[in-house]
């Protein structure tokens, strides 16, 4: 799975029989192409699994000018937004206990990331869905959102005891590995 860790949309994923880097490779072009990803404009952190540190896979992302980072060794968690969006589908109602065969699973997570991508509204991303934040539909929602709490104020203002509501925001930037500025405050991207 490649997850856009900002917007928390899932841009790529593939179930397969086994990891295999010819695999990871192919998961990663068909997903640079179909998010019209441009050489710098990508940063791809990986588990240290023997496919994401392959030489074909090395090489792939050095044509695509993506940078790579690269989980610490020994720590299965290093990631907490893919660590939270697999509890998420493990955790869903309707995650069997087994698949019967490979359609099978490949069938659950078309549903589960159309889901997930279009419908889940994530608190982490002020409430949203991945699908809005990565489309650039958020500032607008907000908005809205911002529209409708002030008319309920309007109206109601004692149930708000006297406090103007807001609407969830998105956060300015998220790291997984936050850069170190010398002789610096952060600088959010």
């Amino acid at each position: 799975m490649i997850l856009d860790v900002f917007s928390r949309y899932v841009v790529g994923w593939m179930v397969a029989h086994r990891e295999l880097s010819s695999l990871a490779q192919k998961l990663i072009e068909q997903t640079c192409e179909k998010q019209n990803i441009h050489p710098g404009q990508l940063t791809i952190h990986a588990d240290r699994g023997s496919s994401m540190k392959s030489n074909p896979v090395a090489f792939l992302m050095a044509d695509l000018g993506i940078t790579k980072s690269h989980s610490r060794p020994y720590v299965s968690n290093d990631n907490p937004y893919s660590e939270s969006q697999f509890k998420t589908l493990k955790y869903r109602p309707e995650f069997p206990e087994r698949f019967g065969a490979i359609v099978d699973t490949r069938l659950f997570c078309q549903t589960f990331f159309r889901w997930y991508n279009s419908e889940h509204y994530h608190s982490g991303i002020g409430f949203l869905t991945p699908e809005d934040v990565h489309y650039g539909r958020a500032d607008q929602i907000i908005k809205e959102r911002q529209a409708v709490l002030m008319t309920a104020y309007e109206i109601h203002p004692k149930r708000f005891k006297g406090k103007m509501p807001k609407p969830a925001v998105l956060p300015p930037a998220v790291w997984i590995n936050k850069p170190e500025l010398p002789n610096s405050e952060s600088v959010l991207h």
